[in-house]
């Protein structure tokens, strides 16, 4: 019971929370509808934010060069295109064969990398150009997936996001 009432508050603390606060080296806009569609379903989500901004990829990449908190593991920032699926993964309520159908021949550019000062805090996805919130449309621009690799997964602080991926 504990679990759930500490599942609740942390749901209802992250939606009374302000907007997260957007990234730096960029125009970007807080995406907060786009977190049903390609955020995993449960409290999990409160460890993703989306952003989005009419900026091309590569001018985005050169600005985010700057940023002393991006870590550099081997091909980490290198864009490439990749199949939908790939770019928004399979932890979102998205219609996966909608999304495929929108892109049609057409791939979706993917530049993935940490950040975080010295060790890994956060996991941040680039994709352009990225879906409409209704799959309609291709958006020009880049839409930013953030997922904090600190959020808490237990009652245990010591573990963490990072704990899950090794």
């Amino acid at each position: 019971m504990r679990r759930i009432v500490v599942a609740a508050a942390m749901l209802w603390l992250g939606a009374a929370a302000p907007s997260a606060q957007p990234p730096p080296s960029g125009a970007w806009q807080d995406a907060a509808g786009y977190l049903r569609l390609f955020a995993p379903f449960g409290t999990r989500a409160a460890a993703y934010r989306i952003f989005v901004t009419t900026l091309p990829i590569d001018a985005l990449l050169g600005r985010l060069a700057q940023d002393p908190l991006l870590l550099h593991p081997p091909g980490a920032w290198v864009p490439a295109p990749v199949l939908p699926a790939d770019a928004f993964g399979q932890t979102g309520r998205y219609d996966r064969s909608r999304l495929a159908r929108l892109y049609g021949a057409r791939r979706p550019v993917v530049a993935r990398g940490p950040r975080g000062a010295g060790r890994p805090a956060e996991a941040w996805t680039l994709v352009s150009p990225y879906p409409s919130r209704d799959l309609t449309r291709l958006e020009p621009g880049t839409m930013l997936i953030v997922v904090d690799l600190e959020w808490p997964l237990s009652d245990d602080p010591r573990r963490d996001l990072r704990d899950t991926y090794k």
